[in-house]
């Protein structure tokens, strides 16, 4: 996991919850579909961020594509309303006919929010867009078939549970799942049904061993 600060880059200045927060980001359990590996974090954005990529990929073909980002910023952020903050991206092939749907972008926004919901994910401050993207050719290209895609931008503020003695370390592992869900909503693929157990390959769970 890339873990940034620019004033003091030594390990010892990495404050411990963060490094806890990293510890539940690495945990996730993802379905088997999702290949999800660690990218370095980016720049400028916060003193420390750690940073998840994933391919969803269904017999062999590449159906989708995301990233999650995990910010922190000890002294506290307004706009984040707090000091973390969890920033993902997902990009997944749709049918070209759903492109023209007025609800695509109110559907896959519950897309969003209804995955934070299910896996407990306590969240503040959630903002997001979604685009719809076509492609259609022309010319010498004229008979390659039209494309389209999903795009979801989002981030939002995770909240920290009540402990003994206090708040308990920040877990963001409900939230990388959330986002793992999303990503295999968006490409498409049937829920896990209710009572049944996600049972990763080694393959999806490269990018979350420890």
């Amino acid at each position: 996991m890339v873990v940034r600060h620019e004033a003091s880059p030594g390990p010892g200045a990495v404050p411990a919850e963060f490094r806890d927060a990293v510890a539940s980001l690495r945990s996730a359990t993802l379905r088997p579909e999702v290949f999800c590996e660690e990218m370095p974090a980016p720049q400028r954005i916060a003193p420390y961020a750690a940073a998840l990529s994933a391919d969803v990929t269904v017999d062999d073909t590449d159906v989708g594509t995301g990233r999650i980002i995990l910010l922190h910023d000890p002294a506290g952020n307004d706009a984040w309303e707090g000091t973390f903050r969890c920033v993902a991206y997902v990009r997944c092939d749709i049918e070209l006919d759903l492109v023209a749907d007025p609800l695509l972008a109110q559907v896959g926004w519950t897309w969003l929010t209804e995955a934070l919901d299910a896996h407990g994910a306590d969240y503040v401050a959630e903002s997001g867009t979604v685009t719809r993207v076509a492609t259609e050719s022309f010319g010498g290209m004229v008979e390659d078939a039209g494309s389209a895609q999903i795009e979801i931008r989002a981030s939002w503020t995770p909240a920290a549970t009540g402990g003994a003695g206090g708040l308990a370390p920040l877990d963001v592992t409900p939230h990388v799942e959330a986002w793992g869900e999303l990503l295999c909503t968006a490409a498409g693929l049937e829920p896990v049904p209710e009572g049944v157990a996600v049972m990763p390959s080694r393959r999806g769970q490269r990018g979350t061993a420890g």
